[in-house]
């Protein structure tokens, strides 16, 4: 589960409609309960079908309210205005088609379609159904308008096996990325104001996680970076609208953290580099937060070296990798920013100073030099701090906070450079 202390007390309506996909809406709440979030349940009827609003009810703590509680006696006020004000946020998961029509259209036909039009909050929308109805005309078209609102963040279902034993579009995507969506929305409410579509068509190039060089058939060079970083920063993009390539070495995150956006694996630092050669040109905006391993051996060994020859034989042709940072600035198009990351130990006046250092020398407009040797941030950790470089000696200090909440701070001076210069 992703860390979600950040939604800790929040409160959140979890509306389910009638997808198949609503078998996984327990589990949501179930995830949200756990994490400290306050959690309320609305049902449509085609829903409770498929799921219990029991069910519902049990893993919330707070009954779970239908279509026929709408008008209920003993309510003092119209039940769909109180839940719409009682909630921080809503997440529609699933949407299935009949409802994402309710909204768009504005037809206030049930407790749900109600709640959506009367809410001030930010909505989540992960949408789910045969992929057959996804590619109908009128939905693509309800789906299009609903993209463009600023109060919803639309998630687009994914590639997979469907109910209807078809592989297609329609699959609703992850409860990681529904999470990271509301954790996002938070992190923007704070600021009282929605996350919406301010990086739209601008495509991102990022690279995350380790390399590894092979320097026998059982041993290898490679470094602690789980990557995670990389793809929170790739995730919180195409949640802001942008197309995003991620090039990844292993990574040590969940598959589902993937999803949404193009994703290109590789291995070795080599791989990487020509990896990024083809990307690089159709890129307006580079972040390089992978950690590319400093060495690697030319021609490592097919057999396994024994340990007594071990070191002797790595020393034979050990050599450096070449800088990936300095080597792609050298290819920058004029349209291009790039973001440089430093992971540096010492002082904080020393990492300004170093990470100031390797800004110039790598030719980054941005960097951000953050510290690995303090306590639960850093390497394979959900925490990070340290200081974005900018130009004109830039210094921001991008206090303690999730990575998450780090990667949309880099991606506003990102937006906020990118206006200033193109």
């Amino acid at each position: 589960m992703n860390n979600l202390t950040s939604l800790s007390g929040k409160k959140i309506l979890v509306a389910v409609t009638g997808s198949i996909a609503a078998v996984k809406s327990p589990i949501l709440v179930s995830r949200l309960i756990k994490a400290g979030v306050k959690v309320k349940c609305v049902i449509t009827q085609s829903a409770s079908k498929l799921v219990s609003p029991l069910s519902l009810s049990t893993l919330s703590r707070n009954k779970c309210y239908q279509d026929k509680d709408q008008w209920d006696e003993s309510q003092t006020k119209p039940l769909h205005i109180a839940l719409a004000e009682w909630a921080e946020l809503i997440i529609v998961a699933p949407m299935s088609a009949t409802s994402l029509c309710k909204f768009t259209s504005g037809n206030a036909d049930g407790l749900l379609a109600s709640i959506l039009l009367a809410s001030k909050s930010q909505i989540v929308i992960a949408a789910a159904m045969n992929t057959s109805m996804w590619e109908n005309q009128s939905v693509k078209r309800n789906w299009n308008y609903v993209k463009n609102i600023d109060q919803v963040i639309s998630l687009e279902p994914s590639e997979g096996f469907l109910a209807c034993d078809r592989f297609g579009d329609g699959k609703m995507i992850g409860l990681d990325i529904i999470e990271l969506a509301s954790e996002s929305a938070f992190i923007f409410n704070a600021e009282n104001k929605f996350l919406t579509k301010d990086l739209k068509n601008i495509r991102f190039l990022v690279t995350a996680g380790p390399t590894v060089e092979d320097l026998d058939a059982a041993r290898q060079l490679t470094n602690r970076s789980s990557g995670r970083m990389g793809v929170l920063i790739a995730q919180a993009a195409k949640l802001r609208g942008a197309e995003v390539d991620l090039v990844h070495g292993p990574l040590s995150v969940k598959e589902d953290l993937l999803e949404g956006i193009n994703t290109y694996p590789v291995r070795s630092s080599s791989e990487m580099s020509s990896k990024i050669d083809d990307l690089q040109p159709y890129a307006q905006v580079i972040v390089m937060a992978a950690a590319v391993s400093d060495f690697k051996k030319n021609s490592p060994s097919e057999q396994k070296v024994s340990k007594e020859s071990f070191l002797q034989s790595i020393c034979d042709d050990l050599e450096m990798t070449p800088d990936l940072i300095t080597n792609q600035t050298r290819k920058k198009l004029e349209n291009q920013i790039f973001l440089g990351f430093a992971a540096e130990t010492g002082s904080d006046n020393e990492i300004i100073e170093k990470g100031e250092n390797k800004r110039v020398l790598k030719g980054c407009e941005l960097l951000m030099a953050n510290p690995i040797d303090r306590d639960g941030q850093g390497f394979d950790q959900n925490f990070n701090s340290g200081f974005l470089l900018g130009p004109k000696k830039m210094v921001k200090n991008l206090s303690f906070s999730t990575k998450l909440s780090i990667s949309h701070q880099l991606l506003d001076e990102i937006r906020n450079l990118k206006s200033k210069i193109y």
